[in-house]
């Protein structure tokens, strides 16, 4: 009794990712790739003008407002790109993949963007549930593309949405 009295579904808000949040958003995309990206690497993305990001920060913690996930994208002559996605590890299963990619989707129409892409590993299933979802279609294929040493090398499917 008293450990459900004590627990609270977390609140989350979504804000545009900026230099601070890099540290961060480099642990979390550590959690989920084999090939994490480095907070330079963010940093450096984030300071070009067509690109953009959001984070996913816990509002109703005592520890701050940590980064639950994070999406970066890029709109160049009016096509878009997801460059990467992330929600932590104990986030799962909030939303907040479906909530991030729908921030980023709003941006790059606003930008200008007819249509926007992204790649996925093959094995991923929950990513490709949720992109299948948005209403993203497999536009291509590149085989053997990602290698992970747990389980070798996977192919990407290259996924194309309409935004207009």
């Amino acid at each position: 009794m008293l450990a459900s009295f004590l627990s609270f579904k977390p609140e989350f808000e979504i804000l545009a990712m900026d230099a601070s949040d890099c540290r961060r958003v480099a642990e979390v995309h550590a959690e989920r790739f084999s090939r994490p990206w480095n907070d330079g690497e963010f940093e450096s993305l984030l300071t070009q003008e067509n690109v953009f990001g959001y984070v996913a920060r816990q509002r109703n913690t005592v520890f701050g407002k940590p980064v639950a996930g994070f999406v970066l994208a890029r709109e160049v002559a009016g096509e878009a790109e997801i460059l990467t996605i992330a929600v932590g590890s104990k986030y799962g299963r909030f939303g907040l993949g479906w909530r991030l990619m729908l921030a980023a989707l709003h941006e790059a129409n606003r930008r200008g963007g007819e249509a926007i892409f992204l790649e996925v590993d093959d094995t991923n299933a929950a990513a490709l549930a949720l992109y299948r979802k948005m209403g993203f279609q497999k536009v291509g294929e590149r085989p053997a593309y990602y290698s992970d040493p747990k389980i070798g090398k996977t192919s990407a499917l290259v996924m194309r949405r309409d935004l207009r």
